[in-house]
């Protein structure tokens, strides 16, 4: 099989490229010989299937960052047939490194120079055949956005493979790159004549909307409301897909299952309907809302807003220990805690790395959201229910910042932090619906084989001995439920949603499942409306809170231990999560109780 690597700088729209060109089949695989997972996909070019591996942005081989390092022994482990290297064009004259360092590596390779169309608005004028003689590499401008020269570029890849037979192998990557000084003269020699960059990239777009959305006072107020008015949209549009789709799994259930599974023993249909189908119906209910959460956060981070809220939150979080780039891994951590956790790599200062480690569990991910948006739904008003979300979302950040004001002396950094500001730019619809679809199946992907277990052992739980009540206190359950009960009383929280709570620590998304199966109610409104006879909103969020800061699921737990490389780290972890939970949540309970609620 061919083998071919992306290779760019970040925010050159590498990733844009990496979707255009495989697709719906990328996915994220580890790769033998590397520390960390790649995106990858086989499409196939010409008439050969090939593998494409979309490896970290980076600025430079030689970089000091776990990134740089990651892709140098990428390429020293690695045999290719094509390196494709990916450039903003409107900065060619600082990123002509990578292709420069490719080129004394002697890999074969297609230098594409995307933003093609930033380029000429701004003014900068590049002559590829020139760049490409000078090169002795294929040159092509291209819009990965709008696939402006995308078949062209397809075309030269193809061509490309076909010449270059043979996989390439580096061998002392290190020693082949040349100092600074002979870069720098090469680097001039080659743009001489071939690039016009115009003194001053002026965007008037960008200036003009920057002087509002980066005021110094008005700055933060404006990126925390249009994050509120983000949540009620989903919830006002989720909500209805929610319930329909809801619907449907009902109408499956009682048209199909029901009649199929009838001759089955009532132990066993119990198992594959109350507690299979049920539990993960339960949980398929929501991706609808999450499917919009993705789709908003896309065109939040394509647009360039997700960097300018990392510079509106730098002042503070370096009082804090942090910079942005912390607050951006925790905005990440919104669709997951995992990957945003792997990405503290781009930062050099270990302290840095461990506090940012500490604080991202905190972020409200997805698999939680799932549970929260169905909270809301059963116990609070349709006008409340926004609200509630978004107080969570308050509390995720409060719960961050508290964190890292403790913690900043254990692990300090001296670390500055270089943040670049891309012009604004509007993505395509293609994209975000592309970009939001991928995150969902990834999401639904990875997470189902937590949710099948979980709501197998939580049914068996339940109905195990099977000469006793379901979910009553004789089960298996409603021992472990009792037996926890001195420790989540006093929060509120009862034996059914402390067993669910007992299971969530192995992945979050097993916990509306849990409760769907330990209350023995399958997807909708029978599940709500069993709930809410048991519990109020007061204990309801008591819950979410404990939910929300909580250890993080088993996953994450791993990845810290993991990158962190200390196992005492991990548990530091684990144990401030669980107290700063049980806290929260013993202070909001007693609290309201004490007012009267």
């Amino acid at each position: 099989m061919r083998q071919i690597a992306v290779l760019g700088m970040p925010n050159t729209g590498k990733s844009t490229f990496f979707n255009r060109f495989t697709g719906s089949h990328a996915h994220i695989g580890n790769w033998p010989g590397i520390t960390v997972d790649l995106m990858m996909a086989e499409v196939k070019v010409g008439n050969e299937l090939t593998e494409v591996v979309d490896l970290p942005g980076i600025y430079d081989l030689r970089g000091f960052s776990e990134d740089e390092a990651v892709v140098r022994c990428f390429l020293e482990k690695t045999q290719l047939n094509l390196v494709l290297i990916i450039l903003n064009t409107t900065q060619i004259d600082r990123q002509m490194i990578l292709p420069l360092q490719v080129r004394q590596l002697g890999l074969p390779a297609v230098l594409l120079l995307n933003m093609a169309d930033e380029a000429s608005r701004f003014g900068v004028k590049v002559q590829p055949d020139v760049l490409a003689q000078r090169l002795g590499i294929p040159v092509l401008p291209i819009s990965a956005k709008y696939g402006m020269g995308y078949q062209a570029a397809i075309a030269s890849i193809t061509e490309s493979l076909q010449q270059h037979h043979n996989l390439v192998q580096v061998e002392g990557l290190e020693e082949r790159l040349l100092n600074d000084r002979q870069l720098a003269d090469e680097l001039k020699e080659i743009l001489n004549g071939a690039v016009q960059m115009p003194l001053r990239l002026s965007d008037r777009w960008t200036s003009g909307l920057d002087r509002i959305l980066l005021h110094p006072l008005l700055g933060l107020p404006i990126f925390f409301g249009a994050m509120y008015l983000i949540f009620q949209a989903i919830y006002a549009i989720g909500t209805p897909l929610q319930k329909l789709l809801g619907n449907g799994l009902d109408w499956f259930k009682g048209i199909a299952l029901d009649p199929l599974l009838a001759p089955l023993p009532a132990f066993v249909k119990g198992f594959l309907i109350e507690g299979l189908y049920g539990g993960i119906g339960t949980v398929a209910a929501f991706l609808p809302v999450i499917f919009l959460f993705f789709l908003c956060m896309a065109i939040v981070e394509d647009s360039g807003y997700l960097s300018r809220a990392a510079f509106l939150m730098d002042a503070l979080m370096e009082r804090l220990g942090l910079d942005g780039r912390s607050f951006v891994m925790s905005l990440m951590g919104f669709g997951c805690n995992v990957p945003a956790i792997l990405g503290t790599r781009v930062m050099r200062s270990p302290g840095l790395r461990m506090l940012s480690m500490l604080i991202i569990p905190f972020s409200l991910c997805s698999a939680r959201l799932n549970v929260f948006m169905f909270m809301a739904t059963a116990l609070f008003a349709p006008d409340q229910s926004a609200k509630v979300i978004f107080s969570l979302y308050v509390c995720s950040f409060a719960a961050a910042l508290l964190t890292a004001a403790l913690f900043k002396g254990k692990f300090s950094s001296q670390e500055p932090l270089v943040l670049e500001l891309p012009p604004y730019r509007f993505p395509t619809m293609k994209q975000i619906l592309i970009r939001a679809w991928c995150e969902v199946k990834h999401f639904w992907i990875w997470s189902r084989k937590f949710i099948v277990f979980g709501v197998i052992a939580i049914w068996l739980l339940n109905n195990l001995p099977t000469n006793v009540p379901t979910a009553s206190a004789q089960t298996l359950s409603g021992m472990i439920g009792q037996a926890l009960q001195p420790l989540f009383a006093p929060l509120g929280i009862n034996p059914q949603l402390t067993v669910a709570l007992f299971f969530g620590f192995i992945a979050k998304e097993i916990v509306l499942g849990g409760l769907a199966v330990i209350y023995g109610q399958g997807e909708g409104g029978d599940l709500a409306a069993a709930i809410a006879q048991q519990i109020d909103w007061v204990q309801a969020y008591s819950f979410m809170l404990f939910t929300l800061l909580y250890v993080p699921c088993l996953s994450t737990v791993a990845v810290i231990k993991s990158e962190s490389k200390s196992i005492k780290f991990a548990m530091l972890s684990v144990s401030w999560s669980l107290g700063l939970a049980w806290l929260t949540s013993f202070i909001f309970y007693q609290a309201a109780r004490l007012l009267g609620y």
